[in-house]
């Protein structure tokens, strides 16, 4: 129990930034290419009570916890209106991008501060190893964000980034593939392919933590 409550604690304060920001990102994008729709709903905010929802956001993760596994989960998806956009196509490439892109940006933040923490905090600071450990945890929570949402399965960010670049017809029967997505999901998970994809990704990350390490060492 002692372990689950710090797992929590570690990764609750990355995790509702990283979903706030993604959803803000798509927010952002869509407002910028002509849809204030989400803006309209309140959602152009970092604000986790505006994202927020009750099986994603809380029920979710806490099962992911307990099960030993890190913290993973979503917000509320952000209302798009995609007759406002001028250029449609451009639009719902980079409004489906801004998602995983935000987690990206985070992602290479939260590699920063945690080692201007780890290098610069001092070691008998009553909070030098919460602080650290939760910087950790934010840079392993976004690039898993990032990764699972560029997957192009439908509904995720990847598969509108692939519609982005395809006709009309193929665009709809690509996105009617979503009635199978549990499928694919419960596929990538028993035959841990999702595991071999984050590989890389892990790989990059713990690059640009190691490069940041040699700039400020």
């Amino acid at each position: 129990m002692d372990e689950f409550i710090l797992r929590v604690c570690y990764s609750a304060p990355g995790f509702l930034m990283a979903i706030c920001l993604h959803e803000y990102g798509h927010a952002w994008m869509s407002n910028r290419f002509g849809d204030n729709t989400a803006k309209a709903h309140g959602r152009l905010s970092l604000n986790p009570a505006v994202h927020y929802d009750l099986f994603g956001t809380i029920i979710l993760p806490i099962i992911f916890a307990a099960s030993n596994y890190g913290i993973f989960g979503y917000a509320k998806p952000v209302p798009v209106d995609a007759r406002n956009f001028k250029n449609f196509r451009q639009a719902i490439f980079w409004v489906s991008f801004a998602g995983p892109l935000a987690n990206i940006i985070l992602m290479i933040f939260s590699a920063l501060f945690s080692v201007l923490l780890a290098r610069f905090l001092p070691r008998d600071f009553f909070l030098y190893e919460q602080l650290v450990y939760m910087m950790g945890y934010s840079v392993q929570i976004n690039v898993l964000l990032a990764v699972f949402n560029l997957i192009p399965i439908p509904p995720l960010d990847g598969s509108r980034m692939v519609s982005s670049f395809l006709s009309y017809d193929k665009a709809r029967f690509y996105e009617g593939l979503e009635r199978y997505s549990f499928m694919f999901f419960l596929l990538l998970w028993v035959t841990q392919a999702f595991r071999y994809l984050m590989y890389p990704a892990i790989w990059a990350s713990n690059q640009i933590v190691f490069l940041f390490s040699m700039l400020f060492s």
